[in-house]
């Protein structure tokens, strides 16, 4: 027997990497916030601020200390991690209803 753990890429990094070049090129920002915990949005992050001179902060959206990307961490203008009862607080209800009905979020969430 063996387990299979499928991981998908959704192209998420990159499409923010792009968006944040983008909108810094055209000069759409004056302070970029990235919330991520992604380290390959370094490179993305040090052009910015190297070729743009738009400061970029962090904030870093794991509530486990352990779970710091130090490459961004040292990107970054600012990094801040996000506290959990901050993130609760963001959070939408367990259960939503729109137009076609009621959806609850996965218990696992």
């Amino acid at each position: 027997m063996v387990e299979v753990i499928k991981t998908e890429e959704k192209g998420s990094d990159v499409n923010l990497a792009t968006y944040l070049l983008l909108d810094g090129f055209n000069a759409e920002y004056d302070v970029a916030i990235i919330i991520s915990n992604d380290g390959d949005l370094e490179e993305p992050i040090n052009i910015v601020q190297a070729r743009l001179g738009f400061p970029v902060g962090v904030l870093n959206p794991h509530l486990d200390k352990k779970k710091t990307s130090w490459a961004l961490k040292n990107a970054a203008t600012f990094y801040r991690r996000i506290r959990g009862p901050v993130l609760n607080a963001c959070q939408f209800p367990a259960t939503l209803q729109d137009t076609k009905g009621t959806f609850t979020k996965p218990k696992e969430w």
